[in-house]
């Protein structure tokens, strides 16, 4: 196998260097001389590695200093039920849910113990192609939040503009977009993003939570799901993913140091998405993807083939030259290609050469 030509959609590959970093420090850490599996959380070593970790989030996205940055574990899941415990239980008011695929279909029901919810725009019935328009949105001014997925890996659909109203706090689950492109975290409220994608191995979940949000949750929560107990405890109130959270620094730091920042990341990100989805759309008769164009995402491409017998052949065609990880989700089969900020250029292009290549024999 070839970690270069690694397409898969979760978990998804990781940049070489850092692979070779983190495979010297399961041996032993230069610093310590210990392996990174034995490291002590407690350690000054580990308080060393959080803070470096925060300072290079803050760096690459321009988190504001109204805002803090914790590192959690439970993956999205965990942030589905926590984000309403924390901020719709005893509100009095209802939580609103954009329903654009199939991870953002998953938080309104884990809402819905805690309070009044309401989905405002739901793309199911059309098989969740497209994303809405700013006038398709019924929102409410009173709202406790507005929560959406800014990047859904199924579907292949991903937002270019931030949804809401002014003075409604914004909740978005980032897990797969969050260091692809800069963004405007000070639009936000809260952002959650799980590994594995494009911060490090999984394990840990990045939550960036403005201080005014966080000051909101009612005091009748478990510590360990209050959002509060973990920004005094800066990130270790009980034991964190270690390993996890020491690749993620090893990610950041490729970004800055090596990548030069997440303008030329989004660049890079834009050219892979380009060039795989050049060739789908030169053979349509093909291949067809999913989502509708004004709404299709830079990191997943999700496309079927005529029939399911073809699609099997591509898979076993994939597999044999090298290419792995083109399996669509269960939810939808078809074939996907995730091109999250560890797939090089080359890679990118390579397959779409390939893809092109296949659809001329078999198309």
């Amino acid at each position: 196998m070839n970690n270069a030509l690694n397409f898969s959609g979760g978990p998804g590959a990781l940049p070489a260097p850092v692979l070779r970093q983190a495979r010297d420090a399961i041996a032993a850490l230069p610093e310590t001389g210990l392996s990174v599996l034995g490291m002590s959380h407690r350690s000054d070593w580990f308080r060393a590695v959080l803070d470096e970790a925060e300072r290079n989030l803050r760096e690459l996205l321009g988190i504001p200093d109204t805002h803090h940055v914790l590192f959690l574990q439970g993956g999205g899941s965990l942030q589905f039920a926590m984000v309403p415990m924390n901020f719709l239980r005893g509100s009095g008011r209802c939580a609103e849910y954009i329903v654009s695929g199939h991870w953002s279909a998953k938080a309104p029901p884990e809402a819905r113990p805690e309070g009044e919810t309401r989905i405002v725009w739901d793309g199911r019935a059309d098989g969740c192609r497209r994303l809405p328009r700013p006038d398709e949105l019924r929102l409410s001014p009173d709202a406790a939040y507005l929560h959406y997925v800014s990047n859904e890996t199924v579907e292949g659909l991903e937002f270019s503009t931030v949804p809401g109203l002014p003075g409604v706090p914004l909740v978005c689950d980032m897990s797969s977009n969050l260091l692809a492109a800069p963004a405007a975290i000070g639009r936000y409220d809260l952002i959650y993003a799980h590994a594995q994608k494009n911060l490090g191995p999984s394990g840990v979940t990045v939550v960036i939570v403005s201080d005014e949000f966080s000051r909101r949750a009612p005091e009748s929560l478990p510590a360990i799901l209050d959002y509060r107990a973990h920004i005094a405890a800066r990130s270790i109130y009980n034991t964190p993913p270690v390993f996890a959270i020491y690749v993620l620094m090893l990610v950041t730091r490729w970004l800055r140091d090596e990548i030069g920042g997440l303008e030329a990341m989004a660049a890079m990100n834009r050219a892979k998405a380009e060039a795989v989805h050049g060739a789908l759309d030169a053979n349509p008769g093909f291949y067809r993807v999913h989502a509708e164009p004004a709404s299709r995402s830079a990191m997943n491409v999700a496309f079927r083939l005529p029939d399911t017998a073809t699609e099997a052949r591509l898979l076993d065609a994939a597999r044999r030259d090298g290419f792995h990880g083109l399996e669509g989700h269960r939810s939808i089969g078809g074939l996907r290609v995730s091109l999250y900020n560890a797939v090089t250029l080359e890679a990118a292009s390579a397959l779409a050469a390939w893809l092109t290549e296949f659809g001329g024999r078999h198309g």
